[in-house]
């Protein structure tokens, strides 16, 4: 079975998955609440206000890293004959790991109010992406070949 990256990183199979990523984290910044999803919304907007289509740049950025991130866990769920998505959701913690790895990478070299930002939410992020991670399984089941 090919890679995630070969799967869903060309052509308009790319396009689909950056478009539903972008819906994914769209839908799970607006469900966030208290005063975690206060910081989390604040952030959020401060980073869509950089320029218009920054959100989608930064998506379609990061969607190779990502992919080679959870390649690892769609390879073993293929070998474990298990649905991607179920596997993830069964690995939520090594999933945040994996995508919060690629951008603590990428918040490295920023500068300014991006740095700013991202320093501010990290200590937040690995509970906020496990708690993304039903949407990420549902968007890998969705675009990805099946594993079971």
């Amino acid at each position: 079975m090919s890679s995630l990256k070969e799967q869903l990183g060309a052509g308009e199979k790319r396009q689909q998955v950056i478009d539903d990523a972008i819906k994914a984290l769209d839908a799970e910044v607006a469900d966030k609440g208290g005063i975690t999803g206060f910081a989390v919304k604040g952030g959020y907007k401060m980073v869509q206000g950089v320029r218009p289509g920054f959100v989608k740049d930064v998506v379609t950025g990061l969607l190779d890293d990502f992919l080679d991130a959870m390649d690892p866990l769609y390879q073993e769920a293929k070998q474990k004959s298990r649905p991607a998505g179920a596997y993830l959701l069964e690995n939520k913690s090594r999933v945040a790991e994996g995508l919060l790895g690629v951008t603590d990478r990428k918040a490295q070299r920023a500068e300014g109010v991006l740095k700013k930002a991202y320093e501010k939410l990290r200590p937040l992020a690995k509970g906020q992406v496990e708690a993304a991670t039903p949407r990420l399984a549902q968007l890998l089941e969705k675009h990805a070949e099946k594993t079971a």
